[in-house]
């Protein structure tokens, strides 16, 4: 017994490879029986050129930095380890020759984990092998089963035993196999990665009887009480029956999709699968894959495996369901709508499952439906403020698409409250801001002097377009009298709107601190500005002195009430400037 543990352990270190000076070898996983023993092949390896006189050692539990103090499982230079490994460890291999082999006896559920081993040659020559064992401990043997147990067919059941204690060799039986008919047992010692397994192999042919029968396999170790023991029962396939075939299926669009059916029969069945009443793919075997590649929503349906032989026929189906996110929505093609009039916006989609539809105007929601393909938005009167881009937004769980659409609406002028006009101590500005849908022709009147200025007088209207909102500008120099007032006028093909412009002073007491010859002068001057546009508008030209100018950043004003016009005071205030 002796001599096959130390003939292992040395085959074992033998077969392996280190990977350069400072490199060790052990296999990275190793079994053994709860309260037997177990041997970790290990092997090291330094620098030729250290050659020191004495190799020390020291292995560790689950940590491979001594700065963590982590359990030392066993040190050569001592014989102090952590309480769990006392009495418990043995050095199989020599550090001289670069053998590190570690032996654990009593083998406890508390030792499973990581085994680090670090070399001490001396001085600062110290290094922890990153290479390290993770050691599980079981309780019972692992009976392998066939892929499948068929009447009438020879199979091979596996249980395999770890055998890595050079001290305890296990010995592997059968449990209740004997009424197996052409049962017969085989061992057989097997190498894995630097761990050995015993193996025995129980080889039978089953028959129907056989289904559902228990067997066992139980392992012992010579000269103690130890007994481990695992059971696994045989299923045995029959014919015909249908063994294996896929479940109903959701996929997405464009997956692969492979429906399997696996059958048992004796003799060969034939198979073929179905869809609805078509026959898609059919031959002789006990197991018939149907591949779909890319997938579409017109592959959704029922599909159905058949099996078929001299002693009957059976079938299985199931359902594929092919899930989709929603395809583009189709909406109305861009509106056009006069104010007041009623606008209908349909749009629809297809998806699986059904989607949530969703009309948007910037972020504000004007419609949904859930679970349906498509969403009628209604506006009984439109209105200015409907105008806009608009979103239709489809969406599941599998995704999203939209389209945009855009609601155009025409309407008449409207003179919005920041129209008016604004008295400085020598300049009047007057500014008329119009929103409408055609562009609106915006102008200024001045009726009690029979003037109308628009924007191609460019000496004295800036007009500017922001959106649907047109804001003219009127600027003259002067101060103006208190029976001044200018109208703003702004028309489009859907009517005509006119409104006063409001005066506001910048200092109500402007005309207390002139005096009463200064407020004579301005009135004057006012009065010739006004003639002179008057003039100008008929001569088609105007001088560089004109008393109109146009400012850079006019001022934002607010609108006033409409005053009707006397057409009497134009000529007085004309034939003032002739004078």
């Amino acid at each position: 017994m002796k001599l096959a543990g130390t003939l292992l352990v040395c085959g074992i270190l033998f077969g392996g490879t280190l990977a350069g000076p400072w490199s060790a070898w052990m296999p990275q996983n190793i079994a053994a029986f709860e309260g037997t023993c177990v041997a970790i092949p290990c092997r090291f390896d330094y620098p030729d050129e250290l050659r020191p006189s004495a190799v020390h050692g020291i292995w560790y539990f689950n940590s491979p930095y001594p700065r963590n103090y982590p359990p030392v499982v066993y040190k050569s230079r001592t014989s102090i380890v952590h309480e769990s490994f006392q009495g418990r460890t043995h050095l199989l291999g020599d550090l001289q020759a670069r053998n590190c082999t570690l032996q654990l006896s009593r083998i406890s559920p508390e030792l499973t984990g990581k085994y680090f081993f670090r070399g001490d040659l001396g001085g600062y020559n110290q290094y922890t092998y990153s290479e390290h064992s993770n050691l599980e401990v079981i309780n019972k043997p692992a009976i392998v089963p066939p892929a499948e147990v068929v009447a009438e067919t020879e199979v091979e059941l596996r249980c395999v035993v770890p055998d890595n204690c050079p001290t305890m060799k296990p010995a592997v039986n059968w449990l209740y196999h004997e009424a197996l008919q052409g049962q017969a047992v085989y061992g057989q010692l097997e190498e894995e990665s630097g761990t050995w397994n015993q193996v025995s192999l129980l080889k039978f042919r089953p028959s129907l009887e056989n289904n559902g029968h228990e067997v066992g396999c139980q392992v012992t170790y010579p000269n103690t009480t130890f007994l481990f023991e695992a059971f696994a029962t045989l299923d045995v396939k029959y014919v015909p029956r249908i063994l294996q075939v896929n479940s109903s299926l959701e996929v997405t669009e464009g997956s692969q999709v492979v429906l399997g059916c696996v059958v048992d029969s004796n003799p060969l069945a034939l198979l073929a699968w179905f869809k609805e009443e078509v026959v898609l793919k059919e031959e002789p075997a006990t197991n018939l894959t149907l591949e779909l590649y890319n997938v579409t929503h017109a592959q959704d349906g029922i599909y159905t495996c058949v099996a078929e032989n001299v002693y009957g026929r059976v079938n299985r189906s199931l359902a594929l369901t092919v899930m989709y996110a929603p395809r583009k929505p189709s909406v109305n093609s861009s509106v056009v709508a006069v104010e007041g009039e009623p606008v209908t916006i349909l749009c629809t989609t297809e998806s699986n499952p059904e989607p949530i539809l969703t009309i948007f105007k910037e972020k504000q929601v004007m419609a949904t439906v859930v679970y349906e393909s498509e969403l009628l938005l209604e506006i009984p009167s439109v209105s200015h403020e409907d105008d806009g881009e608009y979103w239709c937004v489809a969406e599941n769980q599998y995704g999203q698409h939209s389209s945009s659409f855009n609601l155009t609406v025409e309407f008449a002028p409207i003179i919005l409250v920041e129209s008016k006009c604004t008295a400085a101590r020598d300049t009047v500005q007057c500014v008329c801001a119009v929103l409408a849908n055609p562009e609106p022709v915006i102008s200024f009147e001045l009726p009690t002097r029979n003037v109308t200025v628009n924007e191609t007088d460019r000496e004295f209207v800036y007009s500017q377009k922001t959106g649907y909102t047109v804001t003219s500008i009127l600027t003259l120099r002067g101060e103006p009298d208190s029976q001044l007032f200018i109208v703003c006028s702004a028309r489009n093909l859907y009517g005509t709107k006119n409104q006063q412009l409001q005066f506001h002073h910048t200092n109500n007491l402007m005309w207390a601190k002139v005096g009463p010859v200064g407020a004579v002068v301005a009135f004057a001057i006012l009065i010739a500005a006004v003639c002179y546009v008057s003039q100008t508008r008929k001569k088609k030209t105007v001088k560089e002195n004109s008393s109109f100018v146009q400012l850079e950043n006019p001022p934002v004003a607010y609108s006033g009430g409409y005053r009707p016009p006397e057409k009497s005071e134009s000529k007085e205030i004309c034939s003032l400037e002739s004078h």
